[in-house]
């Protein structure tokens, strides 16, 4: 008979008191997996090792310090995000202060507390697994819109810089800084329906006729239902934008004809973003225009396709905007 494997978290307990380890034993055991260290070094061998889901450990310690353990930890990349609670007898404000500077996320003083102890780690493993999830629904979202690059000719750089200029406007427009990274991580699934576009429209090298131009515009509400409907955070987000970012600012826009500012501020953007990227890029059927030129048609086009108030925002931004584009430049063929 096969054991079912222990899939409880694994906790790093660190004291160079053992009668301190048995008591953290005592309080954790029946939750968790425990795993023991009587002094610094031999922590970071084991967390190096191991990789524990949280560590618990004392301050004053012969030879390394808790808070030295702590700084090598956060040091290390690999290490980092493991949360790392100080349990110690030192109560002052000054040590607790520096616990925290040192990157720990809690504190507990002794004598310990066995329900604070539990209430505490159970409450940071939670915050890791809410950590993990956003993260993980991030990287489905960054790979969604990977998929629809391999059916498109456009390259990742393109999407990688539109959403730098996306961010970068909505900062302008007022975002806060949480809304705008949001807006950046969001921005890469605007042409996420393509997926759904056959190859002899997608990929034609001529001018599509009135046909082929009427499926291709269905890509906005493919995405759309691709992304579903959410009430709130980053796929909210990606929806509006996949929905929006061919409206215009006159109404001649689809696929529903909002005009104004009943077009969502996100979809205003990044058709400014995801446009002067465009134009300024070299694609199989246009070689790209220069900076100064693709200045001129947003300001043309401003009142008619865009919002006058974001295409006077993005120009004043042009430096870091052509910032970003040196850096996320394409690299000639070989």
């Amino acid at each position: 008979m096969t054991l079912a494997a222990d899939t409880r978290p694994l906790l790093l307990l660190v004291d160079d008191e053992p009668t301190n380890l048995q008591v953290l034993r005592h309080i954790l055991q029946e939750d968790y997996r425990l795993l023991f260290a009587k002094e610094g070094a031999r922590a970071l061998e084991m967390a190096e090792r191991e990789r524990p889901d949280l560590i618990l450990l004392d301050v004053m310690m012969p030879g390394m310090t808790g808070y030295e353990v702590c700084q090598q930890l956060k040091a290390n990349s690999l290490l980092k995000t493991i949360p790392v609670i100080f349990v110690t007898a030192l109560g002052d404000v000054d040590d607790e202060a520096r616990g925290f500077e040192v990157g720990a996320v809690d504190y507990i003083t002794k004598p310990i507390s066995p329900p604070i102890v539990r209430a505490r780690v159970r409450t940071h493993l939670s915050l890791v697994r809410v950590d993990e999830l956003k993260q993980t629904r991030l990287q489905i979202v960054q790979r969604l819109g990977m998929a629809a690059e391999y059916k498109d000719n456009e390259t990742g750089l393109h999407v990688i810089r539109m959403s730098h200029f996306s961010k970068v406007l909505a900062l302008a427009a007022g975002f806060s800084e949480s809304a705008a990274e949001e807006l950046l991580n969001a921005a890469p699934m605007h042409d996420v329906g393509k997926i759904g576009i056959p190859d002899a429209v997608l990929r034609k090298p001529g001018k599509l006729d009135e046909d082929e131009w009427q499926v291709m515009r269905q890509h906005v509400e493919i995405g759309a239902r691709i992304i579903g409907e959410h009430s709130s955070g980053l796929l909210r987000t990606a929806q509006r934008i996949a929905l929006s970012h061919h409206e215009k600012w006159d109404g001649s826009g689809y696929p529903n004809g909002l005009r104004g500012e009943d077009i969502p501020l996100e979809g205003r953007i990044v058709a400014i973003a995801d446009v002067f990227d465009a134009l300024t890029s070299v694609r199989p059927y246009k070689p790209a225009w220069p900076v100064e030129e693709a200045v001129a048609f947003l300001r043309e086009q401003s009142g008619r396709h865009f919002d006058p108030r974001l295409v006077e925002l993005f120009i004043t931004c042009l430096p870091e905007i052509l910032q970003i584009r040196e850096r996320w430049a394409e690299q000639p063929a070989a």
